[in-house]
């Protein structure tokens, strides 16, 4: 076995969670929507969280896209029903092994990828691994609150203390002063917290050509992690073309009411019809 592989859970196990799906093994629940046993002609909407992140900040997308959109949260291991695995500190293996999953699941075709921060990262490196599989790659890709690829790194093998990471969570707005609920559901989830930190500062870009899908790139006002030229350094990683939104917040405003219209840019482009999906717009 190589040293990046690990055992693998069944596939269903990076698509499960409370109102997403079935817990690990189990059977498929119906759900509205195509007959079981016909395609599904929805698009995907694959989504990756943010670091320390769970599917759960997903939970309302499917019912505020609207029903035009499946909407596909991955559930990475050490958070929810993956609790006791060991999360993922370098990003190849993380990939590959996501990849995998949603090969497994069918969810391959006609889909677009989504992620936030640490999750757009993710999202780039799923669309260049289905490349390099020559498989299906996505329709368009969301990036939000992230820099481009070239732009992360740093010193990887630094101590992150949990003093360290409260003040970072705190500091990046994701809890309110005095949030003592919050407080306890972060302490919970440093250790899940430090491993993702850690994959961001391990991670090093591997030149490539760009992508050939669309992309939007979402960055909020007020967000120290992801300004908006560093945002706007996404261009380079595709040859079609690159809208750069610019919203209200901050780093997380996915979790609040200025996620709005990242939302309706959402359900406006995955809703088009496939053959108008390719924007003619310019920046």
């Amino acid at each position: 076995m190589h040293l990046t592989e690990r055992p693998q859970p069944p596939f269903r196990a990076w698509f499960a969670g409370p109102g997403f799906g079935p817990p690990p093994g189990a059977d498929a629940e119906p759900t509205a929507g195509p007959a079981p046993g016909t395609p599904d002609p929805r698009p995907r909407l694959i989504c990756f969280s943010y670091a320390g992140g769970t599917p759960s900040v997903y939970r309302d997308w499917p019912r505020l896209l609207g029903p035009g959109v499946t909407v596909v949260p991955v559930l990475l291991p050490g958070r929810g029903l993956r609790l006791g695995e060991v999360p993922y500190a370098d990003m190849a293996p993380l990939a590959r092994d996501v990849t995998d999953a949603l090969v497994a699941a069918g969810h391959v075709g006609d889909h677009a990828l989504f992620g936030h921060s640490m999750g757009a990262l993710l999202a780039y490196e799923v669309a260049c691994e289905l490349r390099a599989r020559e498989l299906s790659g996505p329709s368009h890709l969301f990036v939000s609150g992230s820099r481009a690829p070239h732009l992360y790194g740093g010193p990887a093998d630094q101590a992150l203390g949990d003093d360290d990471l409260r003040h970072l969570v705190h500091d990046l707005g994701a809890l309110d002063p005095g949030d003592r609920v919050g407080d306890s559901y972060l302490e919970r989830r440093l250790p899940v917290l430090r491993a993702d930190l850690t994959l961001c500062a391990r991670y090093r870009w591997r030149p490539r050509r760009p992508l050939d899908c669309p992309m939007t790139a979402f960055s909020a006002a007020g967000d120290p992690l992801a300004p908006p030229d560093r945002v706007e350094a996404w261009r380079a990683y595709t040859s079609a073309s690159l809208l750069h939104r610019r919203v209200a917040g901050g780093h997380f405003y996915l979790t609040g009411p200025a996620r709005l219209p990242l939302l309706r840019e959402l359900r406006a482009e995955l809703t088009r019809h496939p053959e108008e999906r390719e924007p003619a717009w310019t920046y």
